[in-house]
Formats: C-alpha cells, sequence, structure tokens
C-alpha cells in the first residue's frame, strides 16, 4: 500500500503546475542584456585610434619624475608590551 501512494505521487509530481518561481527573473535580465549591448553600442564611439607621438612624450614624461624609494624608511624597533603597566618613577624632592 505504501508503494502505490508513493508511484501515484511521483506520477502527478510535487507540483501540479508547472514551476514557475524562475520567471520573475526573466525581466531583469532581459534589461541587464539589453543595457549590456546598449553600453557596448554607445562606449565604441569613443574609442579611436591611439596617437603615438602623445603616447610617447607621456611615457617619456613619466619616466623622466623622480620617484620615492620603493620602500619607507624603517621605523624604528619598539620593545614588544608584557602587558603589565607600568608607572613612571617619581623623583626623590
Amino acid at each position: 500500500m505504501g508503494r502505490r501512494a508513493l508511484t501515484r505521487q511521483d506520477a502527478t509530481g510535487a507540483y501540479p503546475r508547472g514551476v514557475e518561481i524562475l520567471l520573475w527573473l526573466v525581466p531583469p535580465v532581459l534589461v541587464t542584456a539589453a543595457a549590456m549591448c546598449w553600453v557596448g553600442w554607445v562606449g565604441r564611439e569613443g574609442r579611436g585610434e591611439v596617437d603615438r607621438d602623445v603616447a610617447a612624450r607621456r611615457l617619456a614624461r613619466a619616466l623622466q619624475h623622480e620617484r620615492p624609494g620603493r620602500y619607507a624608511a624603517p621605523t624604528p624597533e619598539r620593545d614588544r608590551s608584557t602587558g603589565v603597566a607600568v608607572r613612571p618613577s617619581r623623583r626623590a624632592s
């Protein structure tokens, strides 16, 4: 008897109607795809050929700048804290 109930349930399926839970994703996906196409179409207009003379001048100017060293000067190493608070000693008057 248990087998019949399981096969009958499997035959009808867990959902009597088709699963429509993901249909809400269709409009955002379409809008995103359209926006990507539009941005690609509009963005291509500004792309032109690079002027090699201007690029070479910019590169030469950037390479001539004096740049600081790659690493900063090392900071003096401090004593590691022991976690014990020590008050400074008082002078005897």
